[in-house]
């Protein structure tokens, strides 16, 4: 009697689910034939370099978190709602073809976010979209970065990181000598390349932060506004002392070792280390206003 009475219970729940569900079975399988040749190129063509390597991360971290936020209603049909999400896939669907025609992968991954965006606004509306920005702005960190940007935004950082390691590297005794990006440390000529210089390492660390500021409930978005600011700075001076520990691998032990697997090494240490770092100063800011709130009711 009892398994009939769950069996009964879970029969209305079922349908719901599909009722819910089956309309937009057409549009989803649509969505997936669409996206699971572009998350193939991704995963095959960006997220085996270092600076795709968080997009794994992102995707399902992104998913749990749109998943936990998903609307449990559905407002009312609403025309204008429908032709502005309509418009958004005929836009979306005509930069994702553009992309795959011309091989770039950028508008392609662009083509398929967009179609996902314009079915959530399309289901749900614009206040509860609006509402849900912070994974759909997430899941935006799995588009892969124009080439055109990585170079204008690479040759400033390749200047800086090389500047602030010579400078820290001097005053050890180390024979060195640094024009431009190229430095010249004892024997050995190091040019510093795009991978060194921080910005490959700052679109994953804002990347998987976002993700860790987000789940501080407690935090108020001045704090959270705080936190990420202190990312940029964070990279870059942890990509300076990245080079810094190549410079002093090649000078103590050859070009071999330090352009070798411990090139590889050195800069997944220091991926990790910015992560500790920041969360180390989270713990430190968040154990000093305890200790004021503590004062100030004492």
């Amino acid at each position: 009697m009892k398994d009939m009475q769950a069996g009964a219970d879970a029969s209305p729940s079922t349908q719901g689910v599909l009722a819910r569900w089956l309309p937009h079975l057409p549009v989803l399988v649509g969505a997936a034939l669409i996206a699971a040749p572009t998350f193939y190129r991704l995963a095959k063509e960006v997220w085996t370099l270092e600076i795709g390597a968080h997009g794994p991360i992102v995707l399902f971290t992104g998913i749990w978190i749109l998943w936990r936020a998903w609307p449990t209603s559905e407002p009312a049909p609403d025309r204008m709602r429908t032709l502005l999400s309509m418009g958004g896939f005929v836009l979306s669907l005509g930069v994702y073809v553009f992309g795959r025609a011309y091989d770039f992968i950028s508008l392609e991954a662009l083509g398929v976010y967009g179609f996902g965006v314009s079915y959530f606004y399309g289901r749900f509306g614009f206040h509860e979209t609006l509402k849900r920005w912070f994974p759909l702005f997430y899941l935006g960190f799995l588009l892969p970065m124009p080439g055109w940007i990585i170079d204008q935004g690479t040759a400033p950082l390749k200047q800086l990181v090389s500047l602030m390691a010579t400078k820290i590297v001097e005053p050890f005794g180390i024979p060195i000598y640094r024009e431009g990006v190229t430095m010249v440390v004892g024997p050995y000529q190091l040019l510093v390349e795009d991978a060194c210089s921080g910005l490959n390492s700052l679109i994953g660390l804002i990347a998987i932060s976002l993700f860790y500021i987000y789940l501080l409930r407690s935090a108020s978005w001045r704090y959270s506004l705080f936190l990420a600011a202190l990312l940029v700075p964070i990279a870059i001076v942890a990509n300076a002392i990245r080079i810094v520990i190549l410079i002093l691998l090649t000078y103590f032990f050859g070009d071999a070792v330090g352009q070798g697997f411990l090139h590889v090494t050195a800069g997944l240490f220091l991926f990790a280390v910015a992560l500790l770092l920041m969360f180390g100063i989270d713990n430190l800011l968040s154990n000093l206003k305890f200790l004021q709130n503590k004062k100030a009711a004492a």
